[in-house]
């Protein structure tokens, strides 16, 4: 017998208790007793009829980089992080709103190369925005954007270069990154040469 079945069998002992005492019993107080029984007993039968659900951690989502064929694919992916993983329209909006706390991105694929973006999204403190379409002081945006190449957030170099995809595209603008260039894994040896290099100069 499962614990639920059990709770209800106990709820209906309650309940069969209170009406006993309301019709056997003739003290006021005991009636009342057996009265606030009944009414307990049935909220519990209530609510233990109505059907229980697992309460489950949020399930991890996670993006298939590797099936991308073209840089539509690689836009479409971008869709989904900006809306979900990567947490984006918490803040921004795409499209004027007063309510927006940081800066309006519709367009801005147009406006900003691939390599500023991707240098705004990992290093966001570099770049300080203000508004200044409107007269007087230059707005100042209340939150901070965060590194989403770190934890909480933890985007990966091709998770980010979707989104950035798909803010060209949805700015009307050709796709420029390229699929290939994003799929290439760096490779531990690349690093180490290209700061031996950099260590000569």
């Amino acid at each position: 017998m499962s614990e639920v079945a059990l709770l209800q069998i106990i709820g209906l002992c309650v309940v069969g208790v209170g009406i006993l005492i309301l019709l056997f019993i003739k003290s006021m107080f005991v009636r009342v007793v057996g009265f606030v029984v009944i009414v307990l007993g049935s909220f519990s039968l209530i609510a233990l009829g109505v059907p229980q659900m697992a309460s489950l951690p949020p399930a991890i989502e996670t993006f298939d980089i590797a099936s991308v064929k073209t840089p539509d694919d690689l836009a479409s992916i971008g869709q989904k992080i900006f809306f979900s993983k990567g947490q984006c329209a918490l803040c921004h909006s795409i499209g004027p709103s007063e309510s927006a706390r940081c800066p309006d991105l519709a367009g801005i694929g147009a406006k900003l190369a691939p390599e500023f973006l991707y240098e705004s999204l990992t290093s966001p403190q570099s770049y300080i925005y203000l508004d200044f379409r409107h007269e007087g002081v230059p707005k100042e945006y209340p939150a901070r954007m965060p590194y989403i190449n770190k934890n909480p957030i933890a985007l990966s170099k091709q998770e980010i270069y979707s989104v950035i995809a798909f803010l060209q595209k949805m700015s009307g603008e050709p796709i420029s990154i390229k699929v290939e260039d994003i799929l290439e894994p760096e490779s531990e040896e690349t690093e180490v040469a290209s700061v031996s290099v950099h260590g000569h100069e």
